[in-house]
């Protein structure tokens, strides 16, 4: 909706405004201490004023910190000690400003000096909330005082002597995700801070399944299309490097998402070396990390080595979501986005010359019949489809298994069977069957819809 694009907006000039009460209020408490000196006693008549537009920026500022608050996950504890504690900054500069005003004191006058610790008082609880806002987006121990007695990690002298998480991916995620997701900042309840929050992942699973680069939402996200709105980082940030990626993938599948051990530990240090002295800025990754894209297990031989790349971005003009996922072979991740309303015979005059290369295909929420199906049979290399909530029934059973290299298919919520599920058990090269919210779920291991082969 429009009323809450604009609101979403709103809220983003938060922290532009909020720096306005701070001036102001500032200036009222500079002036009254000033006054004090008889030359300059004349200040004191601006102390009103500055408390009046500090008032008013404040109101400012805290409706658009609620419409902020809002559009993020932020830690509760300190979202809350900034919102009140900023709710109250306003009502004590209000408060000022009316017993500063000749009218209000005509019945009731502050004595001065009262009034100036009350001001002083001001500032402090200026400086709490500000502490509390910057804990929330530069982390809760941004102000600490332990940081003084903190020394930046030094580079090892030698590539094979970095520690693959301490010194190669912790400041990889710090730099590319750390905006949104360390600290009092979580989008998503995701924090990269540490291993264990990585772990833990956030509202789309875990961020790292160690072993299991497909299976980690940080690989699948950092590697998405940059057009597709789940592509990460967002909002326009700087995307990881081919060799950030690369060594990330590594990291998480080869290292099995170790901490504390060193290059040299392993036994394909050679092979990763080039890309870990690139993101160290001890050299330069270059072709390496294209070759070294192909990591994740072994690879189908009968796809093409190439593909002709004016046919992807011809897909991409057409409204298909393409992922280049590793070269040599070239291998491909389409996406048709759900609820796209693109008919897929739109597609149809490409899909032959990129089927072969296409080793992951997500078809899901788009109207699908099993007569629209048809170009399956040239996807022989295909190996994950999804084909979740279409109108699909037990017929599409037949077009799936003449894939013979596809070993996971989504089926959930669509008007397939139990026949089509025992058609589907009998191929060879399925594991794993998604058939969630069907008539087929019933007849599952377990209330999850998901059957292991």
């Amino acid at each position: 909706m429009i009323l809450l694009d604009v609101l979403t907006y709103l809220g983003h000039l938060h922290p532009l405004t909020v720096h306005l009460p701070i001036g102001f209020l500032l200036l009222a408490v500079i002036f009254n201490l000033v006054s004090y000196l008889g030359k300059y006693d004349y200040l004191q008549q601006a102390v009103s004023f500055s408390l009046l537009m500090g008032f008013i920026s404040a109101v400012l500022a805290c409706l658009l910190g609620y419409l902020l608050s809002r559009t993020g996950d932020y830690d509760h504890k300190l979202l809350s000690g900034h919102k009140i504690s900023a709710i109250l900054l306003a009502l004590v500069s209000g408060i000022l400003y009316l017993t500063a005003i000749p009218q209000v004191r005509r019945w009731y006058a502050l004595p001065p000096r009262p009034f100036s610790v009350l001001l002083v008082c001001l500032v402090l609880l200026m400086a709490y909330s500000g502490h509390q806002g910057a804990g929330l987006t530069h982390g809760s121990g941004y102000l600490d005082l332990g940081i003084l007695s903190q020394h930046a990690r030094q580079l090892p002298a030698r590539v094979e002597d970095a520690l693959v998480y301490e010194d190669v991916v912790q400041p990889v995620l710090e730099s590319k995700c750390g905006s949104c997701h360390q600290g009092g900042k979580r989008k998503g309840g995701l924090s990269t801070q540490t291993l264990a929050g990585l772990l833990k992942g956030g509202r789309s699973g875990p961020a790292v399944v160690p072993g299991r680069p497909a299976e980690s939402e940080l690989c699948r996200r950092i590697s998405l299309d940059p057009r597709d709105e789940k592509f990460m980082p967002s909002e326009g940030k700087p995307p990881l490097s081919p060799e950030e990626t690369a060594v990330l993938r590594w990291w998480i599948e080869k290292a099995g998402a170790a901490t504390g051990k060193r290059l040299s530990g392993f036994s394909d240090q050679e092979q990763v070396k080039p890309l870990i002295a690139a993101v160290l800025g001890m050299g330069d990754g270059g072709a390496s990390a294209m070759a070294f894209s192909d990591l994740p297990g072994p690879v189908n031989p009968d796809i093409p080595d190439q593909l002709d790349m004016t046919l992807v971005e011809r897909l991409r003009k057409k409204g298909m979501v393409v992922r280049l996922m590793g070269h040599k072979p070239d291998r491909l991740d389409l996406t048709l986005p759900a609820g796209s309303g693109i008919p897929i015979s739109t597609f149809a005059q490409d899909f032959p010359g990129i089927a072969k290369n296409t080793i992951w295909l997500n078809l899901s929420a788009n109207g699908l019949k099993e007569t629209d199906l048809g170009f399956l049979k040239n996807f022989t290399n295909l190996e994950k489809l999804r084909l979740e909530k279409n109108p699909l029934s037990d017929g599409v059973a037949g077009q799936v298994n003449a894939l013979k290299n596809l070993t996971v298919i989504n089926l959930n919520e669509t008007a397939i069977g139990k026949p089509c599920l025992d058609k589907l058990q009998a191929s060879a090269s399925l594991k794993r069957i998604y058939c969630w919210h069907t008539a087929a779920a019933v007849f599952t291991p377990d209330s999850s819809g998901l059957i292991y082969r």
